[in-house]
């Protein structure tokens, strides 16, 4: 017997809004547990699969903590600013705020008929002015420290599309959207100074629990580098090209220099002879976004016909252009040592520029290694010091007052001598770069801020916030990348002396603070009382995709640091752990996508199969983790088990079947309380498909004691299952719950305790051998598993060092008895 899915699913659902039942209590003496969702973009496609395998995951925590008695804040809003909408409308002429509230509308929908249990009380819109507001009033203050400025920088302009993308947003030279030719040229742009913060969001993940890939994802993001800025005169000028350098102990190996083709100095350092074939090289560049410059192995580049002097030989250096330099890494220059860097190799071996070796392997002999000079088609090997480029380790030669020393100390010896004759310093340096943080479009946040006609720029105060978006007649930015806003001229005139900036702010801003809103979301006077934020603050459990590690959750962090230094946020960092799920792939195992036609769309398999079974379902598919494919027969599978505890609790007529006695049977009642145990230790390490497996073996050991009708469980022994299955399958165990005469939410019931004694198994001493010679022995139970066996037994020492250098090919066991490791 199955029971109605929908009638049950929609009931319940009823029930908890009617109740409120999911509604977070402040204040509240109860310990909070704050579980947070990376929110939502709402398109009108509407909900996909890939967001029930982040939902999922957290309202089951949610749902356990509740239980065991914390005071849970699960709230759920949208991101609802950006470029989808704003397409849409350009191509329609529909309002973007028309077609988002009527995404929401769906979103919403959708995630209430799969029982999420979120604070609806406490939703928010990144496109709310009364939330924007905040977003506004966080970007006055960022000014007000100046760390919002305005600077001219090259940007990915699609004139197609007239905007300005981000690097991830064009791909192989044309915008992800549309597939429209991108070219980069120079704006005027909004930047946020997100470098003033780049120790602290290095410091700041020691502190917190977030994947490792994650962590070293920011830190290599941040990419800070200790050096040297070493100064290069350039011959017959006043102007000098400065670099930065990780390797200051190579200077002697530099053998040319490199600028990028939108350097400062590049046009003026030109000799006339060469400006044509520079600027037609210039142009070329421009047509290459940033991505592609950084993956083209095929490095092209031109001789500016300028030489710069060597700060220590006295030398002239060529210097050359290549769009392989980025103007904005470092100082846009580069001091180019094709002796010991793959790269400059590579660009030195194509042009026939020298190549010197600075560095030998410390067991070489010492002797003077004679510079070369390679052709285009030459090869360099050195019998003596192994071919170049050399990248190892090793000692400095042909380097005067340096030869002989070690890395280290040529570095700090090198600096020293620049640092003494004025050419030089040390320096730190990040790959990070400030933020982009204008948007030449219509549907974001419009920034606060007004200017005169002499340039002079001012924020808006608190009180003329929230600057709201006015109408417009068209959503395209101009030919030129003027936004759409500056076509409403009585809106940009603020008055007679000042008119309004009309770019907006990205996506990003929103996104960046939104969980500080959750803890207050309607105060209308603070972003988030200070009260609020100590009770709630940081984030106890945040889910999303790992494609953010270095965009959202670098920027958010940086935001909290600034709001927490500014008194306006109660601690440093956001979120106290971090979890990345897994993406859903399609069932042919490819990702989903409409072109390849294997996305599924969760309302049918809902409707098909009840809310319950695709929860259980995206639970027991795998580590939550890991990428998984989806298989309709693994849903009908856990729908089967679903169906067993029903039929276990009420007969065919729906009527409670169960009887009032205690378990009798030692065998259940030991299985039920490691099963609680189990599933307890699963939900709170996020182990959520061997929490379900483990009610499942539950299930079988209960059909096994209590076969048919004649032969009813009693309720002991279901009550505790529906309890820790409630977070899994909330409607089921709900209506389950009232059958078998229980009162109030199954949701809010205590989480049941286990009796740690019923927990332990009956153990035995075992011997464990190494190709048929004891080395050890282990404790391990009848039902130990032999993959269990092994691994504690490879963690014995004596074993392990028996094992040491071999490869295990076989094991033999008999549980309880006897383990042998055959190795080789």
């Amino acid at each position: 017997m199955s029971y109605n899915h929908n009638e049950v699913d929609a009931k319940w659902q009823k029930e908890w809004e009617e109740k409120k039942a999911f509604v977070a209590e402040y204040p509240s003496k109860k310990p909070k547990y704050y579980a947070l969702d990376m929110f939502p973009y709402p398109s009108g496609h509407g909900l996909h699969v890939g967001h029930l395998a982040s939902y999922t995951p957290t309202d089951v925590v949610s749902r356990f903590k509740r239980a065991q008695g914390f005071n849970v804040l699960h709230p759920m809003g949208y991101d609802a600013f950006g470029l989808p909408a704003e397409q849409y409308a350009i191509q329609t002429g529909v309002h973007p705020e028309i077609t988002t509230k009527a995404a929401i509308k769906n979103f919403r929908r959708q995630m209430e008929t799969f029982g999420y249990s979120f604070d609806w009380t406490r939703v928010v819109s990144t496109a709310d002015p009364s939330f924007y507001k905040w977003t506004q009033f966080i970007f006055t203050k960022l000014f007000e420290q100046d760390l919002a400025y305005q600077k001219e920088v090259p940007v990915n302009w699609c004139p197609a599309l007239k905007t300005v993308l981000a690097n991830e947003e064009v791909v192989d030279g044309k915008s992800e959207r549309g597939g429209h030719p991108v070219i980069r040229m120079p704006m005027k742009q909004w930047m946020l100074k997100i470098t003033s913060y780049a120790e602290k969001l290095i410091a700041g993940l020691e502190t917190v629990n977030f994947p490792q890939r994650t962590k070293d994802g920011q830190v290599n993001w941040i990419g800070k580098s200790f050096g040297a800025e070493v100064k290069f005169q350039i011959k017959g000028k006043q102007d000098h090209l400065s670099v930065f350098t990780t390797r200051p102990d190579t200077l002697f190996g530099v053998t040319f220099m490199v600028v990028a083709p939108e350097h400062e100095l590049l046009t003026k350092i030109t000799t006339p002879e060469k400006k044509s074939e520079v600027n037609e090289y210039i142009q070329a560049s421009a047509k290459k976004s940033e991505v592609d410059r950084k993956a083209n192995k095929e490095k092209s580049g031109l001789f500016t016909g300028a030489f710069a002097i060597h700060p220590i030989t006295k030398k002239e250096i060529p210097v050359w252009v290549s769009d392989y330099v980025l103007v904005d890494y470092g100082t846009g220059a580069i001091m180019a040592v094709p002796g010991h860097d793959e790269r400059d190799f590579e660009f030195a071996t194509k042009f026939g520029l020298d190549i010197v070796r600075v560095i030998k392997k410390n067991s070489d002999k010492n002797e003077t290694v004679e510079n070369t000079k390679l052709n285009n088609d030459s090869k360099l090997t050195d019998i003596d010091d192994g071919a170049l480029p050399y990248t190892g380790a090793g000692q400095i030669v042909n380097s005067d007052f340096l030869n002989g020393l070690s890395k280290d100390n040529g570095i700090l010896k090198c600096i020293e001598w620049l640092e003494s004759h004025g050419c030089g310093e040390k320096q730190t340096l990040y790959k990070l770069r400030d933020w982009l943080f204008s948007r030449q479009r219509y549907w974001g946040e419009p920034i606060p801020v007004i200017k005169s006609k002499d340039g002079e720029l001012k924020v808006l105060g608190l009180k003329e916030l929230p600057l709201t978006l006015p109408e417009v007649a068209n959503y395209e930015p101009s030919d030129k990348g003027e936004a759409p806003l500056a076509r409403n001229v009585e809106w940009t005139n603020y008055s007679d002396k000042y008119i309004r900036e009309t770019d907006t702010m990205p996506g990003t801003a929103g996104s960046s603070w939104y969980f500080l809103r959750y803890c207050d979301p309607k105060n209308d006077n603070e972003l988030a009382s200070l009260e609020a934020q100590k009770y709630w603050m940081p984030v106890d459990l945040y889910l999303g995709g790992p494609e953010h590690t270095v965009s959202h959750l670098l920027y958010s962090r940086f935001w909290q640091n600034f709001l927490y230094d500014q008194g306006l946020a109660s601690c440093p960092e956001p979120y106290l752990k971090l979890a990345h799920q897994g993406m859903i792939l399609g069932p042919d195992g490819e990702k989903m996508s409409k072109s390849r036609g294997n996305v599924i769309n969760p309302d049918d398999v809902r409707l098909q199969f009840g809310a319950d079974a695709i929860r259980a379902y995206i639970c027991f598919m795998g580590p939550y983790d890991r990428d998984k494919p989806w298989n309709t027969d693994g849903i009908t599978g856990v729908r089967k088990f679903l169906d067993r505890i029903w039929r276990q609790c009420v007969d065919d007529n729906g009527q409670d079947r169960t009887t009032n006695q205690n378990i009798e049977d030692q065998n259940i009642l030991k299985s039920l309380h490691k099963t609680i145990k189990k599933v307890s230790e699963d939900i709170e390490s996020l182990n959520f498909n061997t929490a379900v497996s483990a009610m499942m073996i539950y299930v079988n050991d209960l059909y096994k004691a209590y076969p048919d009708q004649n032969h009813p469980a009693p309720k002991s022994a279901l009550l505790p299952l529906l309890q820790i299955l409630a977070p899994i399958a909330p409607h089921m165990t709900e209506e389950l719950w009232q059958k078998l005469g229980q009162t109030g939410f199954v949701s809010l019931a205590p989480w049941p305790k286990f009796d740690s004694e019923l927990c332990k198994d009956d153990l035995m001493t075992m011997a464990v051998q190494v190709n048929g010679k004891t080395r050890g022995t282990i404790e391990v139970s009848a039902l130990t598993s032999e993959e269990d066996a092994v691994r504690m037994s490879v963690e014995i020492k004596t074993v392990a060092a028996q094992l040491e250098g071999q490869k295990i090919i076989k094991t033999i066991y008999k549980a309880g008895k006897i383990l042998n490791i055959i190795a080789k």
